[in-house]
């Protein structure tokens, strides 16, 4: 019974302590949510921090129902431990005859043992004497036997009445502490059913927010948000005027031209969008607002033919991953794998740098680093020569606040440098012009020194202090790049799409194989997700493995765990789908795919801090999906 009271207090800690961590966790997340409320409210993508301030308040609330639920579960808790307490009082009062009985024939058998002892001594004594020829009056003087055989079979009589009554009360008592024993463990089962049924519900609407969001961003087209931008600024809304007028836009910063012609990026380009969204916007001067000055190339919208859905053209193929060039006479439908999809990567790891009062005292300073790659591929068919590929990587590095105080009350701060490694399997590199610079004459291919501007960081970090004071680190972009691929041997998962179209139904088949040799170091392919919308009117759906069909969306979901070599066939296997159909046949359509891995890279890009006054406390890489298309192929099974 002490164990049963004592597991009841452990539970209720044990309900207590998560307790606290939802609640931590939904503080959070409301503080979180408050400071998307606070992001730039200018641009295209501004609408979108509303779906994000709504979805994490929604969490926030979902955690913060099961904290009330795990309080009302604790109360039943200590409820029931008052309970058991009186419980255990009163089967005490009514098993103490049962100490009794135990006290009885404990004490009954050490007087029988001494009885025994007495008639085995005096039995002795008396053969001794008859042996040595003693007179029958003699040995009656000397050894009076009898008596010590009438005490010794009294006391054993006694012994088996004390014996009866114990084993009667100890069969008594020991069915109550059983009874009571048994009635524990269901009320402790009872109780944690409660929790975590409060747990389940908690994660079925925290799925249910998940869903909500995913679906407001996929039905947020791009054109919704840039006819947003252009009603919140009031252009486009009338042609441009006579030639006065004309005269008078030509001063402006931005002129937009429409052309038939594609629009194509360079590197000026590229940074102008961060220099005039990111922090060196406030520090330009007007010689680097004539730079970035840009104009952007549109091409026309054709009219809609009347098919049930439009033909991606080349040129929006090429717009869609980058400066990839395909083929004239290549026409396609595609898969696309949304990095949008994926979880945001957070430079914060297990570490966010000591506190400012531990900095001062320590030797070298630490910072973190984080690389961070998108893969976009194309997959003509089950071709493996046409495949077409680009990855990107980000590279950002991370300063406690604590360093702030040590840049600023210091004249001239020790310069940070770093040099890049495996720089060879970069095609193109793009540092960050306001802070970074480096050495292009150097002989070595394989690597790149780099060194930051000392003055622009410590403005920079100091900005982001006032912006956000009560943060524990900053986090800044340094370079960009593009890595050297080499087809389909570049891509970390290789696809095939086939589709069988016929009036009453539609077959779908996908194939993909786990490629480690993309990787460094090969790492397991995270949360792969493939969800295939299928039109025709589907009214039912088999296959193999198990899918999600969404009917009000038209789409099958497949979620696969991690895909690595070390599963059977090596990482490899098939999706397959046969549909019913009412209004068939069905069109070949957009397949969306996710994945991500963390810990490793496509390029195998990395760097090293070179001389003193700073260390590498973390080190993290992750790459994830972006864009991949897929040329369907017909197949007969």
């Amino acid at each position: 019974m002490k164990h049963g009271q004592i597991s009841s207090k452990e539970l209720a800690d044990f309900i207590r302590e998560r307790v606290t961590i939802e609640e931590t966790y939904s503080r959070s997340m409301t503080k979180l949510a408050k400071t998307a409320s606070n992001f730039s409210q200018l641009g295209t993508f501004a609408p979108l921090w509303d779906v994000f301030r709504l979805s994490t308040e929604k969490l926030a609330s979902c955690h913060m129902d099961l904290v009330r639920k795990l309080q009302e579960l604790i109360r039943e808790v200590q409820k029931y431990m008052d309970e058991q307490a009186k419980a255990h009082k009163k089967t005490k009062e009514e098993v103490s005859s049962t100490l009794e009985a135990v006290q009885n024939i404990q004490s009954m058998s050490q007087v029988l043992q001494k009885s025994k002892e007495s008639y085995n001594n005096k039995s002795l004594e008396l053969e001794r004497m008859r042996k040595d020829g003693a007179t029958q009056r003699d040995l009656d003087k000397a050894v009076k036997v009898k008596k010590a055989t009438e005490t010794y079979k009294s006391y054993v009589e006694k012994y088996s009445s004390s014996k009866t009554e114990f084993e009667q009360k100890m069969s008594e008592t020991a069915q109550k502490f059983q009874d009571i024993e048994e009635s524990h463990v269901l009320h402790m089962k009872e109780i944690i059913q409660s929790y975590a049924y409060s747990i389940e519900e908690t994660h079925k609407q925290i799925g249910e927010v998940h869903k909500e969001f995913v679906n407001d961003m996929e039905n947020t087209s791009v054109e919704s948000l840039i006819q947003k931008l252009a009603e919140s600024k009031g252009t486009g809304k009338e042609r441009p005027g006579n030639n006065t007028d004309r005269q008078t836009h030509t001063h402006t910063h931005t002129h937009m031209r429409a052309h038939t012609h594609t629009h194509t990026y360079k590197s000026d380009i590229f940074w102008s969008h961060y220099r005039n969204n990111s922090f060196y916007s406030s520090s330009d001067s007007e010689e680097e607002d004539d730079r970035r000055k840009f104009h952007v190339e549109i091409k026309p919208v054709q009219p809609n033919n009347g098919t049930h859905q439009h033909k991606a053209t080349i040129d929006e193929l090429k717009a869609s991953i980058g400066n990839i060039t395909l083929s004239p006479s290549t026409m396609v439908r595609w898969i696309m794998f949304s990095s949008g999809l994926s979880s945001p990567f957070l430079l914060t790891g297990t570490s966010r740098g000591p506190s400012p009062v531990t900095l001062a005292s320590q030797d070298s300073l630490p910072i973190a680093v984080a690389f961070t790659e998108t893969v976009n591929a194309y997959f003509k068919g089950a071709d493996p020569s046409k495949c077409i590929v680009k990855i990107t990587g980000d590279m950002t590095l991370s300063f406690p606040s604590g360093i702030i105080k040590i840049f600023t009350s210091s004249p001239s701060p020790a310069v940070l440098s770093f040099r890049l490694r495996n720089t060879s399997k970069l095609e193109q590199i793009l540092p960050n012009q306001q802070l970074l610079h480096s050495d292009s004459s150097q002989s070595d291919t394989n690597t790149r020194d780099f060194w930051l501007n000392m003055s622009a960081l410590t403005m920079f970090l100091r900005k982001s202090s006032e912006q956000n004071p009560t943060s524990s680190y900053y986090n800044v972009d340094i370079l960009k790049y593009q890595v050297c691929s080499n087809g389909i041997h570049s891509t970390p998962l290789n696809l095939a799409v086939y589709w069988k179209c016929e009036p009453s139904t539609t077959d779908v088949r996908v194939d993909y194989r786990y490629n480690p040799e993309a990787m460094q170091p090969p790492g397991p392919l995270s949360s792969v997700q493939v969800l295939v919308p299928v039109s025709g009117g589907v009214t039912s759906m088999q296959s193999l493995p198990s899918a999600i069909w969404n009917a009000e969306q038209s789409k099958s979901l497949w979620k696969l765990n991690n895909i690595t070599e070390k599963l059977e066939n090596e990482g490899s296997g098939s999706l397959r789908a046969k549909f019913e159909l009412s209004d068939g046949p069905s069109i070949p359509a957009t397949l969306a795919v996710q994945f991500f891995t963390e810990g490793s890279t496509l390029s195998g890009v990395d760097m090293d801090l070179v001389g003193s006054g700073y260390r590498l406390s973390l080190n993290k890489k992750r790459f994830a999906t972006g864009k991949i298309l897929d040329l369907h192929s017909q197949y007969t099974k």
